[in-house]
């Protein structure tokens, strides 16, 4: 599932990206992804433990 909205996430990131948009948008979606691949690798370790 987070890895799913990862994706997702990334690619709206590199849309945002390409199309020129505002900094401040580009940001706040790179905020928001590295938080879901932070919470991705956390349940990671929690499973192989």
């Amino acid at each position: 599932m987070l890895d799913e909205k990862i994706c997702k996430l990334r690619d709206k990131l590199n849309k945002c990206i390409s199309n020129g948009e505002d900094y401040s948008v580009i940001y706040k979606v790179s905020v928001e992804l590295d938080e879901l691949i932070a919470k991705y690798y956390a349940s990671m370790v929690e499973s192989t433990q």
